[in-house]
């Protein structure tokens, strides 16, 4: 299992809509993220800035499975009205892991 860190940002005064729209995602997507391999999803906020924690075996694959099912076309088109930018690391669109507390021993 991998895990991948992404960083996104809201546009300005969405901040309390999106976290309404996250109470529950629609089952459609649940069930498509579980079809690319993802295992879990945790989002959490600070201001407009938003961290992305992704659980799955192979993010780049996951990601082009989203990209041709009709649930996550209909998702990320919604939820476009909310997220202003995904924020690329130089090392692509994850985030690295530099340390982790549970793996030093």
């Amino acid at each position: 299992m991998a895990y991948v860190a992404l960083h996104s940002v809201l546009k300005p005064g969405r901040e309390a809509d999106y976290d309404v729209v996250h109470e529950r995602i629609p089952d459609d997507l649940l069930e498509a993220h579980r079809r690319a391999g993802i295992t879990d999803w945790s989002i959490w906020r600070s201001g407009r800035d938003l961290f992305h924690l992704v659980e799955c075996d192979d993010f780049p694959a996951a990601v082009r499975q989203l990209d041709q099912d009709p649930a996550n076309e209909r998702w990320q088109e919604f939820i476009g009205a909310y997220v202003d930018h995904l924020v690329v690391s130089p090392d692509g669109p994850a985030l690295p892991l530099v340390w982790r507390m549970r793996d030093q021993v």
